[in-house]
């Protein structure tokens, strides 16, 4: 945003704070001289339209009235105020329980926006005595991702109650026909839906919204990684049904994707994830060294991809449109990795341009979470404070400096007072601002579905505080906090077995060593492992166990669905770094040993560059990027090609993406044109 319309902006709010009776227009545009370089006097009454409208986008409650009831629709007599009851968050306190599960919330989203709301959020909240630090004494650590490029869209068209349209494409196929595996499988056509949405969230692995569906006339669900266009915003605005609430539809998916069950054919020894998941021991197949394993799953889908995964070691046998599934899966990843690699240049990979709109939200708020802030904490050291707020000390200074010119034009004594001279930070008359602003929308749905996603997990659900403060913070959310019964996240407990994140957590907080029998995927064999647990966390609905790995001599990342078996072996001997110490950034862990594998990633794998820490990037035609990965091996690369069925291809290094050009081809093997259930 430019600094004359931060600086505008500012000056409206702190004049519109400092009187209980208002200003006009006019003598707003007289007491805010930038509002004077406009060219025209329509042109003024257009820019301040547009800021009393951008305000109330961020929830600063901008209140319009008339003096005069005869000339109610007059605008040139309304007036314009903040009233500082609404404008102020409530004068709620937590306790340090309360802070600790509030701070966790907080952590969770890994979403680019979300994220900055929950932080903006917390900053807030500290002068209510919540610390952002309380979130590493918690040993779960959960996060919520979303690997759908259109969440952020669908998230503000349903907090905001907007109507929305997009492509979508169901699943199925168009006849009730098994597929042929050797031939391109017909899909369902995508269509233009269009929708009221009164709710999302996560079911499953994936996320759906529900809502009212114009087309049709009825309640329907979309998940998010079915629709074939990007999200567009409409006009208008609706209301959502009395008493709906997204767990009631959540938990009616159950009734809509009853278990399917599935029959899957292995090579002997190998497959060990889907031996782990069966419904019972393998029984022998009619092909020598070859065995079937029975699954009951509620998604087809994530089946389909993890046989896909599997190469040549596995082939989907029953029902059809598993089979089926799984050929279209590696015909289209084989497909993808066959075309020519495109010329491009890697740059480093940086954090993605924030939107217009957004980087408007974000410069004004900060301004105004800045202020509170430190009257909370006078003398506050400048370069610790710019890396709280996410930005450096040059532009923490900047917004110093603003601050220090902003207020009324007429008045001199009522400009803030700011100093930063010695490197701490003092601020003084800034009675306006000294309180911190109501959460809006998106930081109060952030923390409130964070708290209510961590309710449902065993032992933080229990944990002492947390249902206080998701009743604090509902209060003091006001009409934000309606968000609540509009957005939800669950995290499912890992299929490892039931009570294993408890277990996990207990051995954390006892400081107890663990023998584990862990899966490791990339070489398809079961391992014994002795760790000294550190925390547990999740990334898209997965949970992992971080541990010091006594085999490896070093910190290492389990995920818990893959441990077949767990037993206590006394305390832990503990040999890597401080326990306490901060979560970690990324999944991944680089090494002096790693390799670089490039990727060309299709629009619906572009979350693989955040996932897995790309390194460098850059951006190819018809929104396609390449990411270059550091991984600790190849030996997965051709599975994961797989699994995303053309998302994306090997690109480098050459030897790779031979390799997996064969691999596919020995997969697809396993079916042949003119068999479709076997």
């Amino acid at each position: 945003m430019p600094a004359n319309r931060t600086e505008r902006l500012l000056n409206l709010v702190i004049a519109l704070l400092s009187t209980r009776r208002g200003f006009t227009k006019h003598e707003l545009f007289d007491e805010i001289e930038l509002y004077g370089e406009a060219p025209s006097t329509a042109a003024r009454e257009k820019l301040f339209d547009r800021d009393k409208a951008f305000l109330r986008e961020q929830g600063i409650p901008v209140e319009s009235y008339s003096e005069e009831t005869l000339y109610d629709q007059d605008n040139t007599v309304r007036r314009y105020r903040i009233r500082a009851d609404q404008y102020r968050l409530p004068a709620v306190r937590f306790t340090p329980e309360e802070s600790a599960v509030l701070a966790l919330a907080a952590s969770m989203w890994e979403q680019a926006s979300l994220g900055s709301a929950a932080a903006r959020a917390l900053r807030k909240l500290q002068a209510r005595g919540v610390a952002a630090e309380d979130a590493a004494s918690m040993p779960l650590q959960p996060r919520i991702r979303t690997n759908d490029p259109n969440f952020e869209t669908v998230w503000k068209a349903t907090t905001t109650r907007t109507p929305i349209s997009f492509g979508y494409r169901p699943a199925g196929r168009s006849s009730g026909k098994a597929a042929d595996p050797g031939k391109a499988a017909p899909r369902r056509r995508s269509t233009v839906r269009h929708l009221q949405p009164w709710g999302m969230g996560s079911r499953f692995g994936h996320w759906y919204v529900v809502g009212w569906d114009v087309d049709r006339g009825a309640e329907r669900f979309f998940r998010l990684s079915r629709m074939t266009t990007p999200v567009s915003l409409d006009e208008g605005s609706y209301e959502v049904p009395a008493g709906f609430t997204i767990d009631a539809s959540l938990a009616s998916l159950d009734r809509v994707f009853a278990p399917v069950t599935a029959v899957v054919r292995v090579q002997e020894g190998a497959a060990a994830e889907l031996r782990l998941r069966a419904d019972a021991a393998p029984v022998p197949s009619g092909q020598p060294g070859w065995e079937e394993l029975t699954l009951t799953v509620p998604d087809l889908d994530a089946l389909a991809a993890d046989t896909a995964a599997l190469g040549s070691r596995a082939e989907a046998v029953h029902p059809p449109q598993f089979r089926a599934a799984v050929a279209d899966l590696l015909r289209l990843a084989l497909a993808a990795q066959d075309r020519p690699v495109p010329a491009f240049t890697l740059v480093p990979r940086g954090p993605a341009p924030a939107a217009s709109s957004t980087a408007a939200q974000s410069h004004l708020t900060r301004l105004l979470d800045l202020v509170p802030y430190v009257l909370g904490s006078q003398g506050a050291d400048l370069e610790q404070t710019a890396r709280r707020f996410g930005v450096t000390p040059a532009q923490l200074a900047d917004d110093l400096n603003l601050l220090f010119v902003s207020g009324p034009r007429h008045y001199p004594n009522g400009l803030m007072d700011v100093n930063f001279e010695n490197g701490q930070i003092f601020i003084d008359n800034a009675e306006d601002l000294s309180e911190p602003v109501r959460l809006g929308m998106d930081e109060a749905a952030a923390l409130i579905v964070g708290l209510e996603t961590l309710s449902s997990l065993p032992g933080v659900g229990t944990a002492p505080g947390l249902a206080s403060a998701l009743a604090k913070l509902s209060e003091a959310a006001g009409e934000s906090g309606r968000v609540g019964t509009a957005v939800a996240a669950r995290l499912a407990e890992p299929a490892a077995g039931a009570g294993v994140l408890d277990t996990l957590q207990r051995a954390i907080a006892g400081r107890r060593q663990l023998n584990l029998r862990y899966l490791v995927p990339s070489r398809d064999e079961v391992t014994d492992r002795t760790v000294d647990p550190r925390r547990v966390f999740s990334v898209n609905d997965l949970w992992y166990l971080e541990a010091w790995c006594h085999r490896s001599e070093g910190v290492r990342n389990f995920r818990v669905d893959r441990i077949h078996s767990v037993a206590d072996s006394g305390p832990a001997s503990w040999q890597g770094p401080d326990p306490d110490a901060a979560f970690p950034s990324g999944l991944f862990r680089p090494s002096d040993e790693d390799l670089l594998v490039t990727l060309i990633l299709e629009p619906s794998a572009s979350w693989v560059e955040g996932a897995y820490d790309a390194v460098r990037r850059a951006d190819l035609s018809r929104g396609r990027s390449a990411a270059e990965l550091r991984v600790g091996n190849t030996r997965w690369i051709p599975g994961f090609i797989a699994r995303l069925g053309g998302g994306a291809a090997v690109a480098a290094p050459q030897e790779l993406r031979r390799e997996t050009q064969t691999w596919l081809r020995e997969a697809l093997a396993n079916y042949p044109a003119g068999q479709a259930d076997r």
